[in-house]
This record gives structure tokens, C-alpha cells and sequence, in this order.
């Protein structure tokens, strides 16, 4: 099995703490009793949201500051720069130059960049223990298992992620709107990406995604490690809760070679042709949210979005250099689910390609570029990374709603700009912001922090 460098779950200012979530019901001695593994709405409704990123192990190999890109990588195109301010390192000691990378060509080159951008749709297949597939039926008001074969009214547990494919297409993160940091309408993160660099930006740089749909994929999962909440036909599925681990484990490839088994998404896309290291590809679930255990048999809820990259090995036909494929999981948020209403449709997924764009390898390739002054966000993050979205999350106007050309409104999520990020001030960015596009989101900097913002 591939083992990742761990899970990099941020501290969120809002966590959901399920006890339990086996519904208690009163019935009659002939009604069926509920499934234990399935759940309401209700009873994970008021949720705070959480993303992570996921760093796949690589070695740290001492890479210096490099103009035009992290070398000796098969990757996305990417840049590089520096700052200069007091803080500390992950350790403890101090440091005042520090690198950043980022996604596309710098901005003083003007032009624009454009990524292919592979959106794999998953489909997740919900088993029972024995593997076998699962038929659900609703039994006076009860979810319940049916025999296999099914009979009347059943019906299959597999959650199809057709129907939000096209509204992600529709939404700002893949088709334009007007922005203030743009004469043109543009993407959601270009606009952010031109608010950020506002100051030495030539007038026609952009760095804009292409999505193209490629082939569904499934990931199968087993009765014990994923809850469910059916539609109020009985169908599948308002939404899904999986084990966090058993999530990417099912997610990557188990193996480090070129090509991949071809058994997950992940490697099956890889396998294919249908991701390359050249691409950001965004692995899209229907509304599948990740649980954790926090102890005292207790699970925390909810993680709804992660970025990261796939590392397999290189040989000859690209030079031996490691191939990195540059990811993200996403999935579409349902209303009533969250504490904050305006967490809604793609602000998971606006949060993840923001991060990708600031931080592509998760500090993973070489430990030093995208790793920063240790901060504190007004939330309660404590972090020492490029994370844009990490800063934001859970504070008042995370989201920004915007109106699409068809009429249909979005609400991605604000970003903290690279300003806070190397506590300027004033700051460089457009408007002298720290966030964007709603600039009163974040309007202050974080005060100097020890490692792990120890008092």
C-alpha cells in the first residue's frame, strides 16, 4: 500500500464532534430498526468546514531558489520567488529568507499560461462487509438493507456524481465572471492570482485552467468505513461520510512506478492518459465528506476538500526526473449542512484550486519552497504554509457569491493573498488587501509567532 507522509490536517476554528451516529428510533416491535451506518441530515447539520492537504513522500533534496521553477521535477509549470522577513523555521530557529512557488509563469512575463485542467468524475459504490452489493429501501420511515436479490422498492447504494459535473463546469472556478483585478472577465483564480502580484503583473498575464471531462471512475467501498444519508425518495445519496484514511488509500495508486496499478482513481486516470504531469486534474466526488477519530470514540466531521500530487517514478522517456502529478479531491457541498448558510456548491472546491495555484507541491518536493513565517489566522489556524484557504476558513465573508452569466450564483471561498503570508505592510496587493475578492475579509496581519505559535 502506498503510504503517504500523512494526512496535514489544519486546525479549524469549527469542528463537528459525531459521538455517535446510529439513529435511535421508537418502533413497533413489527417495524424494521434503522440501519446503524444510516444517518440524517440533521444529525450532522451546523458542521464547520475543514480542508487538508496531503503531502506524498519525496526527498528533500536541498533545492535553492530557482527563477523559473523547482528543477529536475516533471511537472506542472511553476515559478519561484522570495522574501525577506524575521520568523521561524519549522524547528524553531530563526530565519528571514524564505520561497515561495506558484503555479503557471511569473507574472512579469505577462502572457497566459493556460493548464489543462482533467476533471475525473468518482462514482462510489457502497458495499456491504461481505462485499456484495448493497440495496437500500425506505421501511416506515427506517433505512434499511434488502436481501440480496433485491426485491420490490429497493435500491442500489451507488452514488453517481453526474448531476454536479456541468454546475462545476458553469461555476467561477472554470468560466469567467468580472473581477476588479482584471479588465477582462476571467477565471476565479486568476483573479486572485492578479490581485496578488497587482504590483509587477504585466496587464495581459493570466494563468487560466482548461477543464475537459474524462471517464467516470469508481471507488468501492466496504459497510464499516463510510455512513450514508439517502434522498427522501430512498435513492442514493444526499450524502456520504468515509473514513478518512480508507479515503486515500482508496484514492492513490499503491504504487510508486510509472505506470501505476490502475486499481484506484487516481492510477486508473494516470494509466489512461487521462491525467499527466503537466495537468491540475480535480478528482470530483458527489457530496462525500471525510470523518477522522479525534479519541474517546468520538469522530470528528468534516474534511471536504484536500490537494496534493501523486509521486511515481521516472525513467528514460522523461529523463529519470520523478513525475508529479499535481490533484486535488472535491466534492460539491449541499445547503443545510453547514453552521455558516454561504458555504455552499464549489467553495471547496475554490479553496483547493486557490491552494494548488499558491502551494502546487505542498512543500513536499524539497521542505523549503511554499514553507513560511510561522502564523496565526483569526480562526485559529496555527500553520507555517502557502495554505491561502486555511486562513480564511470559518472567519465572517469566507465566501464570495458570484452571479454567472446564466444566472446562477456561486459562492467560492475568499483567499488570503501572498502579502500576509510575508507579513507586509503595507501590503503590495491590489487595493492594499490581504484578501481577495472581498478585501474586509482579512485586514490584518498575523502577529509574530514562535514555532507551533507557542506563547
Amino acid at each position: 500500500m502506498k503510504k503517504l507522509s500523512g494526512f496535514l490536517w489544519q486546525k479549524c476554528l469549527y469542528i463537528g464532534v459525531i459521538a455517535t451516529l446510529a439513529v435511535a428510533c421508537a418502533v413497533s416491535t413489527r417495524a424494521q430498526v434503522q440501519d446503524d451506518d444510516a444517518i440524517t441530515p440533521a444529525q450532522v447539520a451546523g458542521m464547520g468546514v475543514r480542508f487538508a492537504h496531503v503531502g506524498p513522500p519525496t526527498a528533500k533534496n536541498g533545492m535553492a531558489h530557482a527563477r523559473f521553477g523547482i528543477p529536475n521535477i516533471d511537472s506542472v509549470p511553476n515559478f519561484n520567488g522570495q522574501y525577506f522577513t524575521n520568523g521561524q523555521d519549522p524547528n524553531g530557529n530563526p530565519q528571514s529568507r524564505w520561497f515561495f512557488n506558484t503555479l503557471g509563469n511569473p507574472p512579469q512575463m505577462g502572457g497566459t499560461t493556460t493548464i489543462n485542467a482533467p476533471i475525473i468524475p468518482v462514482s462510489i459504490d457502497l458495499r456491504n462487509a461481505d462485499g456484495s452489493e448493497r440495496f437500500v429501501k425506505i421501511v416506515s420511515g427506517n433505512v434499511v438493507t434488502c436481501a440480496n436479490p433485491p426485491g420490490p422498492g429497493c435500491q442500489r447504494l451507488i452514488f453517481d456524481p453526474t448531476p454536479f459535473i456541468q454546475p462545476i463546469l458553469d461555476s467561477p472556478v472554470f468560466s469567467n465572471a468580472e473581477y476588479s483585478s482584471s479588465d477582462v472577465p476571467t477565471q476565479f483564480v486568476d483573479a486572485v492570482q492578479r490581485a496578488e502580484y497587482f504590483d509587477r503583473a504585466k496587464p495581459d498575464w493570466h494563468t487560466l485552467l482548461a477543464p475537459t471531462v474524462k471517464t467516470t471512475r469508481t471507488m468501492t467501498l466496504i459497510k464499516g468505513s463510510y455512513r450514508f444519508a439517502v434522498n427522501s425518495d430512498g435513492s442514493c445519496c444526499f450524502f456520504v461520510l468515509v473514513d478518512l484514511g480508507t479515503f486515500g488509500n482508496k484514492l492513490f495508486p499503491s504504487t510508486f512506478t510509472f505506470p501505476p496499478d490502475s486499481s484506484t482513481p487516481v492510477g486508473a486516470a494516470e494509466n489512461a492518459g487521462e491525467i499527466t504531469t503537466k495537468d491540475l486534474a480535480t478528482f470530483f466526488f458527489p457530496p462525500a465528506y471525510l470523518t477522522f477519530p479525534i479519541g474517546n470514540g468520538q469522530t470528528g466531521c468534516c474534511v471536504f476538500g484536500f490537494h496534493s500530487f501523486d509521486f511515481e517514478s521516472g525513467d528514460a522517456s522523461n529523463g529519470n526526473a520523478p513525475r508529479l502529478f499535481v490533484l486535488n479531491y472535491s466534492t460539491w457541498l449541499q445547503p443545510g449542512f453547514f453552521r455558516d448558510p454561504t458555504i455552499l456548491d464549489v467553495t471547496g472546491l475554490s479553496h483547493e484550486v486557490s491552494e494548488t495555484f499558491n502551494d502546487p507541491f505542498v512543500t513536499g518536493v524539497d521542505g523549503v519552497h511554499d514553507v513560511t513565517p510561522w502564523w496565526l489566522s483569526p480562526n485559529g489556524n496555527c500553520q507555517d504554509d502557502l495554505e491561502v484557504g486555511d486562513v480564511i476558513e470559518g472567519l465572517p465573508r469566507q465566501s464570495f457569491p458570484v452571479t454567472m452569466p446564466n444566472g446562477v450564483t456561486y459562492h467560492p471561498q475568499n483567499e488570503a493573498l501572498l502579502q500576509w503570508f510575508e507579513f507586509q505592510s503595507p501590503s503590495s496587493a491590489i487595493f492594499g488587501a490581504y484578501s481577495y475578492p472581498d478585501t474586509t475579509t482579512l485586514t490584518s496581519l498575523s502577529p509574530p509567532q514562535k514555532a507551533g505559535c507557542a506563547p
